[in-house]
């Protein structure tokens, strides 16, 4: 039998993935690549796919049929952690920071580091200073405009909340990101926050999955488009070679139809 050479750009290949809720089949074949330094937008109607497809690539959920590999290497994803492990980072949509705790405490809960020092890490003392030098140089090296690392998160914006968390999975140095309707509901300019820091994964040779029901915004910052609808892959296309009213068209089976602002109508 042969076999499909691996590319050496492609990091995620989700394959044929199927995976059923009693008689409901939430997903029936889906397969696509997501390149190195690619952000790849996902859209579709409600109950497409879009949530069950997060929850199998963040190992949420397991396929009852098909692969998902990163690098080339097939991986059973059980649980989050086994995601991770993997190199894939989800921020859902429902944020899991922890508003009381600094934005450096968020990116470091249940990571943190120990130490310095061979003795003070033996003791596990939490090294607070190079937890926020950590994420001082994340701001640095991607550009970020965000309060300093000791500000509470309950203090910050959503779009700054939504930058907290993708940075997180940045520090942690995930081969694909995963982002799960990250503009929703957001005003304009939080928004602008989140898709310029899209923009600028990308120029850090981060891979990433946007997950959204906005036309305009997955236009914005996608390379590629998959369209699911009804837990099946309709489209797989070039974002420069596409338009708003062909992605409505695709994701709802119709026609003629009028696309304004990225919205049906």
């Amino acid at each position: 039998m042969l076999t499909e050479p691996v590319s050496v750009t492609r990091v995620l290949r989700v394959d044929n993935v199927k995976k059923r809720f009693g008689s409901t089949r939430a997903l029936n074949g889906v397969s696509f690549d997501l390149e190195r330094g690619e952000v790849l937008g996902v859209i579709g109607d409600n109950g497409a796919g879009k949530s069950t497809l997060v929850n199998v690539i963040a190992g949420v959920h397991r396929p009852d049929e098909g692969t998902v590999a990163v690098d080339g290497v097939e991986h059973q994803l059980g649980s989050p952690r086994e995601a991770q492990s993997a190199g894939i980072e989800t921020v859902f949509q429902y944020l899991s920071l922890i508003p009381t705790l600094s934005i450096t405490d968020n990116i470091f809960l249940n990571r943190e580091l120990f130490g310095p020092g061979r003795l003070l890490k033996a003791a596990r003392r939490v090294d607070r200073s190079g937890m926020r030098h950590m994420v001082e140089d994340a701001y640095n090296r991607l550009g970020l405009v965000l309060p300093a690392p000791d500000t509470k998160v309950v203090a910050l914006s959503g779009g700054q909340r939504q930058a907290v968390a993708i940075a997180r999975a940045v520090i942690w140095e995930r081969k694909v990101m995963v982002l799960d309707e990250p503009t929703a509901a957001l005003g304009v300019r939080q928004t602008e926050i989140v898709l310029s820091f899209i923009r600028r994964l990308k120029e850090h040779g981060v891979s990433v999955i946007v997950i959204t029901h906005n036309m305009e915004h997955v236009l914005a910052v996608s390379d590629r488009i998959v369209v699911l609808r009804l837990g099946r892959k309709v489209a797989d296309v070039r974002a420069r070679e596409t338009s708003g009213r062909d992605l409505v068209e695709k994701m709802t089976g119709a026609t003629h139809l009028t696309v304004d602002d990225g919205k049906l109508s």
